[in-house]
């Protein structure tokens, strides 16, 4: 499908990282930004995919970047002091890289802050700081030295990432149907309109249906996109960000001891955390309460302060029901009380039916819940772009946009998805999104139990995390 040209990298580009995000993104950047193809290089330790960019004409460096020499291979790489860097590596501390960007005077991207091997696994830091929260604060922190510095761009994919602007549009949706005047302009603009609109919580609710025609074999992680990403961030705890409506912390719930306190964190895995949530393929599922930088962006932006104090807070976290070969794999996982040995990321090819309903269900408001996202099929992505199923195109769109938005914004120090301007992020990206819907539902989470057994219910308040948590 020919593209428009949407911006121009002037000077070295560099992809670290050529997984299967990597492998979707490369298309789209040839497709919609202006680059030169002598200055453009692939850093990825492995050979397996080497070919794709040989017969691109594209450098690939192969080289596992490490404590030790990232700093030095990456600054090889700009003799001329400019360019981007799109970091959508594992393994790769992103705070890292991020400083030596601002350092160069390149601008800089990734979908997730990651820290170097041995944060998530065998760690023997307490369970608050493997979290999402610390890694943010150390970001936002960072950010305050370099104002106005070159523009980088902190967890921006699909989620986080386009979910924030998706919620943007589903506010203004919402004050539209409701009769609310709206027209924020600010941080504080939005924090008040969602207050005012009375959202108390917003799930980033998602459900891969995705099959493959080959069942899935014993002893394989099998995933729609990266395996070790889901493992990394399903094995730290769960963690939300915490609603100033909520009466009492969930089991084994614990706040944080240090910054603003947006986000409270679960004494146990994400991958075992489950809530009641609603998707429109399926209705009323359940969800992991697997950890994701945008919940905490989301509450933290949109908190509402007065006299120093938070007024205003909605609950926000993740509610993600993966594909059913991940669900097994996570049993399997979780059974064996180890981590399986072989995984596979199911390519298009594989796929034979089914797509990815990813977006943000605003509820406790005059219209009960509001479910506003993207419905994409396979079908539909196989015939948008090469190398990439419909979950991993909803990533790989949201890293171009973000890269537009960059080029067009290249001093901006460091931002988040939700202080970007989502009408011009998402008219580069909506191309790639399938159907863009909007359904209102009178289900609430306490709906829909088979059975009554004794457990933890609100009843006079259904918005309420006790009734979503089914641990």
């Amino acid at each position: 499908m020919p593209g428009q040209v949407h911006a121009t990298i002037d000077g070295s580009l560099v992809m670290i990282g050529f997984g299967s995000i990597g492998r979707g993104t490369l298309p789209l950047i040839e497709r919609h930004i202006g680059f030169d193809r002598e200055h453009f290089t692939v850093i990825e330790p492995s050979s397996d995919y080497a070919h794709i960019l040989r017969d691109r004409g594209i450098r690939h460096l192969q080289v596992a970047l490490t404590p030790e020499n990232f700093a030095d291979v990456l600054r090889s790489l700009f003799p001329q002091g400019r360019g981007m860097i799109v970091n959508l590596s594992v393994d790769v501390d992103s705070i890292e890289v991020m400083k030596l960007a601002q350092e160069m005077g390149v601008q800089y991207i990734d979908t997730v802050v990651e820290p170097w091997p041995g944060f998530y696994f065998g760690s023997t830091l307490p369970n608050a700081e493997r979290t999402n929260y610390p890694l943010r604060e150390r970001v936002r922190e960072l950010g305050k030295s370099y104002v106005g510095g070159p523009t980088a761009v902190s967890c921006c994919g699909a989620n986080p990432g386009m979910v924030s602007w998706l919620l943007k549009e589903a506010l203004l949706r919402l004050a539209a149907d409701t009769g609310v005047t709206a027209d924020p302009k600010t941080r504080e603009d939005w924090a008040g309109l969602m207050r005012d609109l009375g959202v108390k919580g917003v799930h980033v609710a998602e459900r891969d249906t995705q099959v493959a025609a080959k069942p899935k074999p014993p002893g394989i992680f099998v995933n729609t996109w990266s395996v070790d990403g889901l493992l990394s961030e399903g094995y730290q705890p769960a963690e939300l960000g915490w609603g100033t409506h909520e009466k009492k912390l969930p089991p084994k719930g614990h706040t944080f001891d240090h910054g603003p306190g947006y986000a409270i964190w679960i004494d146990r895995p994400g991958a075992e955390t489950r809530v009641r949530s609603w998707c429109p393929s399926a209705g009323p599922q359940y969800g992991f309460v697997i950890t994701h930088n945008e919940a905490l962006s989301i509450p933290d932006y949109y908190t509402v302060w007065e006299g120093g104090r938070a007024v205003y807070r909605p609950t926000c976290h993740y509610a993600y029901h993966p594909c059913n070969d991940a669900i097994l794999s996570l049993h399997e996982t979780n059974g064996a009380g180890k981590l399986l040995e072989a995984q596979h990321i199911l390519t298009v090819e594989e796929i034979v039916s089914g797509g990815d309903d990813l977006g943000v269900l605003l509820y406790g408001h005059a219209k009960g819940a509001m479910w506003y996202g993207s419905r994409l099929t396979t079908e539909e992505a196989k015939r948008l772009a090469p190398y990439q199923n419909a979950t991993g195109m909803q990533v790989t769109s949201a890293v171009l946009a973000a890269m537009v938005w960059a080029a067009e914004n290249p001093n901006a120090g460091f931002v988040e998805a939700d202080e970007m301007d989502h009408v011009r992020c998402l008219e580069v990206q909506r191309p790639y999104l399938g159907s863009i819907e909007c359904h209102y539902t009178d289900w609430t989470p306490l709906q829909n139990r088979i059975n009554r057994f004794d457990e933890d219910r609100d009843e006079d308040d259904p918005w309420q995390f006790t009734n979503f948590l089914a641990v």
